[in-house]
């Protein structure tokens, strides 16, 4: 089936009553402009409305992608930032809308990075920009951002992100650990909740997928407690009776 159809029947079936994800016709337009051949290595699967993986990260469903556009907003020439790059889709659909030269994203992984600008360079997108950073820390010499989306979780939007958010930007994200909900937040405030959510954590560094070891800390954590393990005296541990 020509890949123009299935993009139509897709946004179709996102703004349809029975999932009800979809509602401006400005996300619409741009979800029927972007394949998403070039960002799932199972063609086939393209148009299903179901996460996978690609190296370690999610590569989102449809509907989940087209609740993050909807929440964030994103209108024609708004500088965007987008953290946890993935696959490159979303960053696309932004391109789309607001265009190429204004879209921004960042990922930890180096090995996603390159990918996601290989897809987005198959797409049609490759003016945005996608570059090696750790996302916390944002994007600070090309800000200040009218929207910033980040595809990953915390318990709150990292302050590098939050400075680098212009007058009147918004910037969305999933917040709670363990229970997400995803939101919008402006000046410094919520100022919208658009449901439950279900995304990885924010990455540090020491923590990308391609790494030796994902959590760095922890693996020093655990050497740490062995070494005090093996140096205690008899008189450290509590547990011997000495009567």
């Amino acid at each position: 089936m020509d890949d123009a159809v299935l993009r139509a029947d897709m946004v179709d079936s996102l703004a349809h009553e029975s999932k009800g994800v979809l509602r401006s016709e400005q996300v619409a337009l741009a979800m029927r402009e972007v394949s998403r051949e070039p960002f799932v290595a199972d063609g086939d699967r393209a148009y299903v409305d179901q996460a996978s993986r690609h190296r370690g990260a999610r590569v989102l469903a449809p509907s989940t992608a087209a609740r993050l556009l909807e929440a964030l907003g994103a209108g024609p020439g708004d500088e965007v930032l987008v953290v946890g790059a993935g696959v490159g889709y979303t960053v696309a659909v932004l391109a789309e809308i607001a265009g190429g030269r204004h879209v921004h994203a960042v990922d930890i992984d180096r090995r996603t990075v390159l990918d996601a600008r290989r897809n987005l360079a198959e797409a049609g997108y490759e003016q945005a920009l996608v570059d090696c950073r750790d996302g916390a820390q944002g994007l600070p010499e090309y800000a200040p951002f009218d929207r910033i989306l980040v595809e990953a979780a915390g318990a709150e939007p990292p302050a590098a992100l939050r400075e680098q958010l212009a007058p009147g930007g918004r910037l969305v994200m999933p917040l709670g650990m363990p229970d997400q909900t995803l939101t919008a937040v402006e000046d410094g405030g919520a100022v919208g909740e658009f449901g439950p959510a279900d995304f990885d954590p924010l990455l540090v560094e020491g923590e990308q997928h391609s790494g030796v070891e994902r959590n760095r800390t922890a693996r020093e954590e655990r050497e740490r407690a062995a070494r005090e393990a093996q140096s205690r005296t008899g008189w450290e541990q509590d547990w011997i009776e000495w009567d």
